[in-house]
């Protein structure tokens, strides 16, 4: 999903199947936790001077409004929890914070890291919405 802001794009988001992104199919370090066919939020990026203006909570919902449309039971992702600012190398992955404010809830962990922190399994849950 790409955003943009006033015809540029400033923002995009990789959101499938988590089933159809190899790489997330077969890791050993984010591991499914359970047998629910999620499409998960594999990044985030947003345009220098962009960020800090609302663009991440935009493409977030606009993801799950897609992947919703599209007949997903769930979308997932797996951010990290910095105490401060996020290395921006790692940033790619999103924090806590962006994904709670979308209503997206902690269910677990995983063996993977971002930026040397331990990276979260985010669940928002759509087939009661």
């Amino acid at each position: 999903m790409v955003t943009y802001r006033d015809g540029e794009p400033v923002g995009w988001c990789s959101i499938s199947p988590r089933a159809e992104n190899q790489r997330l199919a077969a890791s050993k370090l984010i591991r499914p936790v359970d047998e629910v066919p999620v499409w998960s939020i594999i990044c985030v990026v947003v345009r220098s001077g962009h960020r800090r203006q609302g663009v991440t909570g935009h493409l977030i919902e606009g993801a799950v409004e897609y992947a919703a449309a599209r007949g997903a039971p769930a979308v997932e992702a797996y951010p990290v929890d910095p105490e401060g600012r996020m290395d921006r190398t790692m940033a790619f992955v999103g924090t806590r914070s962006m994904f709670e404010r979308a209503v997206v809830r902690v269910i677990g962990s995983t063996d993977a890291v971002a930026g040397k922190l331990p990276r979260l399994i985010m669940r928002r849950d759509l087939r009661s919405c």
